[in-house]
């Protein structure tokens, strides 16, 4: 695999956290009153006239600035009827027009994800909601049991849900950081597969590199579904397929069985970074500083 080994981001202690900041510009309380899954005549029409200028610009614009490629699409082919019925899927979360790159993959279907409630709050929350972002709210348990129902309803009646295990975007970074467990979580509740996802990089070339000060192209590999084991208690159900999915991760991002850096599962007190490029890790990276 190709490893742009950057130390250009600030990259935070805890593998989870954001170091990007979202200046709040409304107050928006997630409560049980939010419509988290907003499905208003009003929302849905702003929804599909958004498709416009998604499918004429940005797509095309996303292409040209990731270097987007694709492998493994006939997976997508293969399980169209099981995906038709309702599906998860997790990646890893590399940059910040990711997501695009996963909506062109799906396209025409209308994915929804998960994400930090400061996006939503920020001077960008109106497009984030419109491209699918479904706030998770961070301290009120009525509102995150509202957010859960509505999502649920949503995956079990066909809808594509992409959540990032990771927690938090860092941008350019190659080791498989822990999950945490809401896929495998979202996965045991409506019943539904978990598709892994997982970005990889490759060089760049002079004009890019000089050009455009960029660092690496991207490649999003798709793999197959895997599925919640419910001959096993919950806990220990939700906690094995989180490690299937960050091994399937890891794999599908060109890491071979036990090279990654990582733990699969986050411990908020034990996941911290590991400056893998300044350390005796790195084995088989093969990126330059």
């Amino acid at each position: 695999m190709y490893d742009p080994k950057t130390n250009k981001f600030p990259y935070p202690e805890d593998t989870a956290a954001h170091y990007l900041k979202a200046d709040v510009i409304k107050e928006i309380v997630f409560d049980e009153n939010y419509h988290y899954v907003n499905k208003s005549f009003g929302f849905r029409f702003l929804r599909a006239l958004s498709r416009i200028p998604l499918f004429l610009v940005v797509f095309l614009a996303q292409r040209i600035r990731m270097g987007y490629k694709v492998k493994g699409r006939k997976n997508l082919r293969k399980n169209r009827k099981l995906i038709k019925k309702g599906i998860i899927s997790v990646s890893n979360h590399v940059h910040m027009w990711d997501y695009l790159g996963i909506m062109s993959l799906v396209k025409p279907r209308k994915p929804r994800m998960l994400v930090w409630d400061k996006n939503v709050t920020s001077n960008l929350g109106g497009a984030v909601r419109i491209v699918g972002g479904i706030p998770i709210p961070p301290s009120n348990m009525r509102g995150f049991a509202k957010m859960c129902y509505e999502t649920f309803d949503f995956v079990q009646n066909g809808g594509w849900l992409h959540i990032y295990a990771e927690g938090s975007m860092w941008e350019y970074y190659a080791p498989i950081r822990p999950f945490k467990d809401g896929p495998a979580y979202f996965a045991y509740k409506t019943d539904r597969p978990v598709l892994p996802l997982a970005y990889s990089y490759r060089p760049v070339g002079w004009i890019r590199k000089k050009i455009f000060h960029q660092i690496a192209k991207f490649t999003l590999n798709v793999g197959e579904p895997l599925f919640i084991d419910k001959s096993l208690p919950k806990d220990e159900a939700i906690k094995k397929l989180t490690i299937e999915l960050h091994e399937a991760v890891c794999k599908l991002a060109g890491l071979k069985k036990g090279e990654n850096i990582y733990e699969p599962l986050y411990n908020k007190e034990s996941s911290k970074r590991i400056d893998y490029y300044t350390t005796e890790y790195g084995i088989g990276y093969k990126g330059s500083h």
